[in-house]
């Protein structure tokens, strides 16, 4: 028996056909750079490095707004109690104030006025020719003129000291540390013109990990080594503790630490310094050393939380997952990661923000030159 001729025409255009049908499309593998995790050999230790700032620092401004017209301060320029930070144009202040001043001159007329009244009608009521009502009317006149008065000269003395606040002195002495208006600016009343350091007592600031802020407190006791010629000063100065942050900082997860100098120690502002804690209560306890990360490396979990975490990478699926840790503080543009990796695991180390979790992602590998 025969097969007919279009029997195997017919099946080998089916099998073209499905040979020919296009595939599903893949997900896009993302190519990521990756690192190694491994612990740096770190020494524990108490001291910190900090820098020196004023106790009291002042944004000082106008009471009124204006054109600023002079500055004759610097950054840097050392001021004395009553100098002139800088002054606005007073033109309208002083015309304001020639204002009021003629306001008072007129009140004090319609006041000695309504006395005089007062005093000819009380002449007629003597001599019988005015009522006693007649007498109260000119005496409610003087008594109103006399509240006119009282409210001008008020109303002077304001707009007089409104004139005066067009200049801006410094209220004590101190180094000029930044100006945030220039000359020509229109400030708004408040806005800060000059910020100053003032003179006396000094603090120094240092940043502690969240790790050993509970073992400090207020009052206690440290040493302060300035840096002199890049190397810390052999004469420390003595120093305690005067103010916990009461929050951390959101991205390096540390607390800002005051501690107050003597009034005498003639540190300068900015200089670098080293703090030891007399009795060495927050050195580091004998923990294997932190995992040390690059800030690119790290990503806000939750959405945005305060948690801090990192991708994962698993080599046997090739994908990345999201993973917590802790960070205990920061060294230069590194974060030390103390829990949540182990040793030879592979993170993303930059890019994390465009990853999501079980996505899957390829190593990093740079263009070689031929």
């Amino acid at each position: 028996m025969k097969t007919p001729l279009h029997v195997p025409v017919l099946m080998l255009a089916l099998l073209l056909g499905a040979c020919s049908r296009p595939e599903a499309p893949q997900e896009p593998v993302r190519a990521v750079k990756l690192m190694t995790v491994s612990r740096a050999a770190v020494q524990s230790q108490s001291g910190y490095a900090g820098e020196i700032r004023a106790r009291t620092e002042s944004r000082l401004g106008f009471r009124v707004g204006g054109k600023l017209v002079q500055r004759p301060v610097e950054v840097g320029q050392r001021v004395v109690p009553g100098q002139l930070l800088a002054q606005l144009d007073a033109q309208d202040l002083a015309l304001v104030a020639q204002a009021a001043q003629a306001q008072i001159v007129a009140a004090q007329t319609q006041r000695d006025l309504a006395a005089a009244d007062l005093k000819r009608f009380s002449d007629l009521k003597a001599q019988g020719f005015v009522s006693g009502a007649e007498i109260e009317r000119r005496q409610a006149a003087l008594d109103a003129a006399e509240a006119a008065l009282r409210q001008a000269r008020a109303q002077g003395a304001v707009q007089g000291n409104q004139a005066g606040y067009a200049r801006l002195l410094a209220d004590g002495p101190g180094v000029v540390l930044s100006v945030e208006a220039e000359v020509g600016q229109v400030v708004a009343a408040g806005s800060p013109v000059v910020r100053l350091a003032r003179d006396g007592a000094r603090d120094a600031v240092i940043a502690v990990p969240e790790d050993r802020v509970a073992r400090l407190k207020v009052g206690q006791a440290a040493q302060v080594r300035p840096w002199t010629s890049g190397q810390v000063s052999p004469e420390p100065l003595a120093a305690q503790v005067r103010e916990i942050a009461a929050s951390a900082d959101p991205l390096t997860r540390t607390f800002q630490v005051k501690l107050g100098l003597t009034a005498d120690a003639s540190v300068a502002l900015g200089s670098t310094v080293s703090v030891v804690f007399a009795d060495d209560a927050t050195a580091a306890p004998a923990v294997s050393a932190p995992v040390r990360l690059p800030t690119s490396a790290l990503i806000q979990a939750n959405g945005g939380g305060r948690d801090t975490a990192v991708w994962v990478f698993d080599p046997a699926s090739s994908r990345v997952n999201m993973r917590p840790v802790v960070v205990s503080g920061a060294e230069g543009n590194e974060m030390l990661v103390v829990s949540g990796l182990k040793e030879g695991e592979e993170i993303v180390a930059a890019g994390v923000h465009v990853l999501s979790p079980g996505q899957q992602v390829t190593r990093f590998a740079a263009a070689q030159k031929p």
